[in-house]
């Protein structure tokens, strides 16, 4: 009779007593209360790195999805960006020094757009007030008086060259365009060129002799003409430069007194009255257009404009790409420091881009099509990125290393990328001052340091989750208030108290731990809204115990068509496991499936064959390369754990095999090496194993049982087994002791157990499994290197003994 007694139901499973629960139900649980995350590592991490303004200390929240990492980031972001300085606008505006390098401007948050419509609107009104001035009496009369000079100047220049003219027999004509042309005169009439061309050739060549000696003393009338003209454009010019500047006073000089002192940038400054000048030194670009008839069905009349009449542009045609403003970052709206969560970090959309727009056939661009990336967008505040997300685009991940050691971003055109180089634009760098905050998995922490020296220099601060907390009274309080804010945030049905109660249960059995609760609050989250939908369905008004529970049943039978579908080979014995009787040399091990994110256990028949010979202990597996390398540590520890218990007096010389039968997928892991164990030293001592016990746990070359994983998924398959073939009372699992915390069966499991018809066995040894499996005594190792006579371990020494004779007699007949 072995000494190991099987556990309690009590151990097999951790149930909250619903009076426990110190909330009527999840109404009554306070909003504001317990808001503590669980998550302190982290919290004091995002303290430290976010109080640090030195380069460098940019933070890395490793940890696995499904623990709401970005939900806690954001939670603990927000109140703390809110009491932040909201960092100013970002505009771009036009160089006119040299227009390939557009300059930036600071300017308080909300000014970058008013400034971009204040200038729209003052040049739409400096168009219409020179319209204006120009119609009326002081400009007309000025520029009259300027005609008339220039007028009465080319009359008598016109009226001498005349007069030259006639004294040599000819007539200066002069045409709509202003050209001049000399005329014969024949007997007092002007002849036209009919009549010159029908003249004799003779009479032809003396005209023309005649014509061309008086063009040189005219040509001299003709310069002053020239100069005259001349004279009329600069006064003229002159004059509009004048107006204009008028008209400049009167509407972009208030303006610029208007932004200046809010803005209180230099830049700006230097800016507008550099914009000035060029408006007064391109006067084309404001003065209107000689007026054209528009065809009156090129524009469609709208309201308030008569058809023919366009719309107004912002800015006329030729001024557009110098005196626009580029709003590149807009924090009008604003309310502390910005956080971006960016979620397609491509290139362009992480670090900005220059656009090109088609023009005749070719690609231009100007300071206008500058845009502005995530990275600046949360300049001054923060910037959260998905590692996973971001290393999809190397050269995205490449130019924010960049950025960050430098601390400028540098605004690239896209052609660069590519290769193709062609003449753009050089914008000024924009000053980074920002915590990025990448998020991303452990594994993926320790690829970065090792793959990149520059990780290190830029992250320095790891912010590291944990996947649980401790189930105590303060604990289930905290677990609460967060099944309360779950409750508010997806607009749940409330919780009464017995499904207060399972949330809690499930949270253990999310992490499997008795001690723990998973903070895995995605997958709680899952379960409680399902729970919630049945519970409106069924038109409830608070979702109770049972609901709950028909929530995880459905849950689970929507996932486990593929556990079914192994359960009808089972029950058809086409897998062949057996779960009654006894056999030699074989024995019911346990292993984990999984499809998607649904877990399942399933027994399978472990064997094992030994002979005379010195092959070894064949690993089935690992020959039919099926085995992982985990799963062939396991085999050599078991080779080991012979050698040390049974070579004290003589070497071990035998050959034989194990492996899992009717597996045709990869082995991994050290799980069912306790199994694997039990069915050589059955098969060596010739001792049968009772096959209603399934065996998990992994063995250390001491022979101790070591915890495994997925202990309550093993469970539950071997016992479904075992009741579709029918419970017998003498079924039942052993497993490692140190696993019995890992425990949480499900209540059709641990009714069974109460009632006398499964049991589970805890062990530390592999001494006590084998009692189990086979009612024998292991027995003790005696001085003289034997076994205790009649045990289990004195079989299998004598076996192995027996063995090495017969090997040594055949090696000398050879």
């Amino acid at each position: 009779m072995s000494k190991t007694l099987p556990l309690s139901p009590e151990k097999l499973r951790t149930s909250l007593d619903p009076a426990r629960v110190p909330f009527a139900d999840s109404n009554a649980i306070p909003r504001n209360g317990q808001r503590q995350s669980p998550q302190t590592r982290v919290l004091k991490a995002l303290e430290l790195g976010l109080n640090i303004t030195a380069r460098g200390f940019n933070i890395y929240l490793a940890g696995e999805a499904e623990l709401g990492r970005s939900y806690l980031l954001r939670d603990y972001l927000t109140p703390r960006a809110r009491k932040g300085v909201t960092p100013p606008d970002l505009v771009y505006v036009h160089n006119f020094e040299d227009p390939d390098a557009p300059i930036l401007l600071p300017l308080p948050a909300g000014q970058g757009v008013r400034l971009k419509a204040a200038l729209g609107k003052v040049f739409v009104r400096i168009q219409k007030e020179i319209a204006v001035r120009l119609e009326r009496g002081a400009y007309t009369r000025r520029r009259t008086l300027l005609m008339d000079k220039f007028q009465s100047q080319r009359e008598r220049l016109l009226d001498k060259m005349n007069k030259m003219a006639l004294a040599q027999g000819f007539n200066l004509g002069m045409d709509e365009g202003g050209g001049m042309t000399l005329y014969p005169m024949v007997e007092g009439r002007r002849l036209n060129e009919q009549e010159y061309e029908s003249l004799e050739e003779t009479r032809r060549k003396e005209l023309k002799v005649k014509g061309d000696s008086l063009m040189e003393p005219m040509s001299g009338f003709l310069r002053k003409l020239a100069r005259a003209e001349r004279n009329l454009t600069d006064a003229e010019r002159d004059l509009e430069r004048e107006m204009v500047d008028e008209v400049l006073k009167s509407t972009l000089d208030p303006l610029a007194e208007k932004f200046l002192p809010q803005c209180d940038c230099e830049g700006l400054r230097i800016f507008m009255a550099a914009l000035r000048a060029d408006t007064l030194e391109n006067l084309d670009a404001v003065m209107p257009p000689d007026p054209q008839p528009a065809p009156p069905d090129r524009r469609p009349s709208g309201p308030g404009h008569p058809e023919g009449v366009p719309y107004p542009p912002l800015y006329p045609e030729d001024m557009r790409g110098r005196y626009d403003v580029n709003v590149f970052v807009d924090n009008g709206a604003a309310l502390g420091a910005p956080i971006v969560f960016e979620d397609h970090p491509t290139l362009s959309n992480l670090m900005g881009c220059i656009e090109r727009e088609a023009e005749m056939g070719a690609l231009v661009t100007d300071f206008t099509l500058i845009k502005a990336g995530a990275v600046h967008r949360a300049n001054g505040g923060y910037l959260i990125l998905h590692m996973d997300d971001l290393l999809r685009y190397s050269s995205a991940w490449e130019a924010l290393l960049r950025a960050l050691r430098s601390g400028v971003s540098r605004i690239e055109d896209a052609g660069e990328e590519d290769g193709n180089k062609a003449k753009g634009l050089r914008p000024a760098p924009v000053p980074l001052s920002l915590k990025v905050i990448l998020i991303g998995s452990e594994d993926l922490y320790e690829i970065l340091l090792d793959a990149d020296d520059r990780f290190n220099k830029l992250f320095k601060i790891k912010a590291h989750f944990t996947e649980y907390m401790p189930r105590n009274q303060a604990g289930i309080r905290t677990y609460l208030h967060h099944i309360r804010r779950i409750i508010d945030d997806d607009g749940l049905l409330p919780f009464d108290r017995e499904a207060l109660a399972a949330l809690v249960d499930h949270g253990s059995r999310l992490i499997e731990d008795q001690q723990r609760l998973s903070l895995r609050f995605p997958r709680l989250r899952e379960i409680m809204v399902e729970a919630s939908a049945l519970a409106t369905m069924a038109g409830k008004d608070m979702v109770d115990g049972a609901m709950l529970r028909r929530a995880q049943d459905a849950r689970n039978f929507r996932s486990n068509l593929v556990e079914e579908l192994y359960m009808e080979e089972y029950d058809r014995r086409i897998i062949k496991v057996v779960t009654k009787g006894e056999a030699v040399g074989r024995a019911n091990g346990l292993a984990v499936s999984s499809f998607g994110d649904f877990e399942f256990g399933l027994p399978h028949q472990i064997s094992c064959t030994v002979g005379a010979g010195s092959g070894g202990i064949i690993d089935l597996e690992r020959d039919a390369q099926l085995g992982g390398p985990i799963h062939t540590k396991a085999m050599m520890i078991l080779k080991s754990y012979l050698v040390g218990s049974f070579a004290h007096n003589k070497p071990l010389v035998l050959t034989g095999s194990l492996g899992f039968e009717q597996n045709y997928v990869g082995i991994e892991g050290d799980s069912a090496s306790g199994a694997e164990l039990a069915a050589l030293l059955s098969a060596l001592a010739g001792v049968p194993i009772r096959l209603s016990f399934a065996f998990t746990g992994a063995v250390g070359q001491s022979g101790e049982i070591m915890a495994v994983g997925g202990v309550t998924r093993k469970i539950e398959g071997y016992f479904e087994v075992c009741r579709r073939h029918g419970l017998t009372g003498k079924q039942g699992v052993i497993m490692p002791r140190d696993n019995i915390d890992h425990a949480l069966l499900h209540g059709s499991v641990v009714e069974a157990v109460a009632a006398g018809q499964f049991h589970i066995y805890a062990v530390e040894h592999i001494t006590e499994a084998m009692e189990l499996l086979t009612g024998l005594p292991p027995g003790r190792l005696r001085k003289d290197g034997t076994y205790t006579p009649g045990s289990l371990y004195d079989r299998v020494d004598r076996r192995l003994a027996e063995l090495t004779r017969i090997s040594t007699r055949s090696n000398r007949r050879r």
